[in-house]
């Protein structure tokens, strides 16, 4: 494992931010290889998962809204979606007050199988967090908001404040 980065004035350098890169990549390997193992027990891939995540976390969220968050084809997301729906997972209903909207959300099925993808992330994530501590998680999520466009940042900020 890399030391913590240096607290000089050359911070941070070029091997530091190669370092990070990495270990972003590394985390995120072993952060989606748990939900991978179960996604193919469905004959599903990563973006049935993200799918099943933001409409879980976004009841009633509209297909243009979706599409949005994932920043997929229209294409790429209705194959996604009709293989949902198709099994499952996901209803849709028309919006009642513009009825070309298409609102989404989890069936019994689809939050079961949101529970079952999330729980061990979830796990991997707290004792990540008990790990490093108040101040690093503090640290982490200035830094994850500084990997997110700046035009994005207050759109994704409000996202995150639920009810």
């Amino acid at each position: 494992m890399p030391e913590s980065p240096s607290k000089d004035a050359s911070f941070p350098r070029e091997e530091e931010l190669r370092e990070g890169i990495e270990l972003l990549f590394f985390a995120y390997r072993d952060f989606t290889s748990d939900p991978d193992d179960i996604l193919t027990e469905y004959h599903f891939g990563r973006a049935h998962h993200r799918a099943i995540h933001f409409i879980g976390r976004n009841p009633d969220t509209s297909v243009s809204e979706l599409l949005a968050i994932l920043r997929i084809t229209k294409q790429s997301l209705s194959r996604v979606l009709s293989q949902l729906i198709d099994r499952g997972f996901v209803a849709q209903a028309q919006d009642t007050v513009d009825r070309r909207r298409r609102l989404l959300r989890l069936t019994e099925a689809g939050l079961e199988l949101e529970r079952r993808l999330s729980r061990p992330q979830r796990a991997r994530v707290a004792r990540a967090y008990r790990e490093a501590g108040a101040e690093a998680v503090a640290g982490y999520y200035k830094v994850l908001t500084g990997l997110i466009d700046e035009a994005e940042r207050d759109r994704v900020a409000r996202a995150l404040e639920r009810p």
